[in-house]
């Protein structure tokens, strides 16, 4: 029998994609760095490099861009959905909130 989890799995590529726009504004802050200390080297090998380093700087900039595009738009799309069932659903998502509600003063109020 094979169990699958969708939302889990969802949540781990959405921590993947997290990791991948940090590291990429890493990244870049990075290279914006190196290439303003090396912006008094002249020699045509620094030159090559800083113009190669400055093209995957904006390539990276603009995957990052997407990604964070990505990101927000599957947010807002699962706060329509949650609204949507909320809707539908209002008193059930009322009781569902006072559960928790209570379940969580319980829990913080034991000493």
């Amino acid at each position: 029998m094979e169990t699958h989890f969708a939302n889990l799995e969802g949540a781990r590529l959405n921590l993947a994609k997290e990791r991948v726009l940090e590291d990429l504004r890493q990244l870049s802050r990075d290279a914006e760095a190196l290439l303003q200390a090396t912006a008094h080297d002249v020699s045509e090998k620094a030159r090559e490099a800083r113009e190669r380093l400055a093209q995957a700087l904006e390539k990276a900039k603009a995957t990052c861009a997407e990604l964070e595009e990505g990101v927000l738009a599957r947010a807002k799309d699962a706060a329509r959905r949650a609204d949507s069932v909320i809707r539908q659903h209002p008193y059930e998502s009322i009781g569902l909130a006072f559960a928790v509600g209570l379940l969580l003063g319980v829990l913080l109020g034991r000493k």
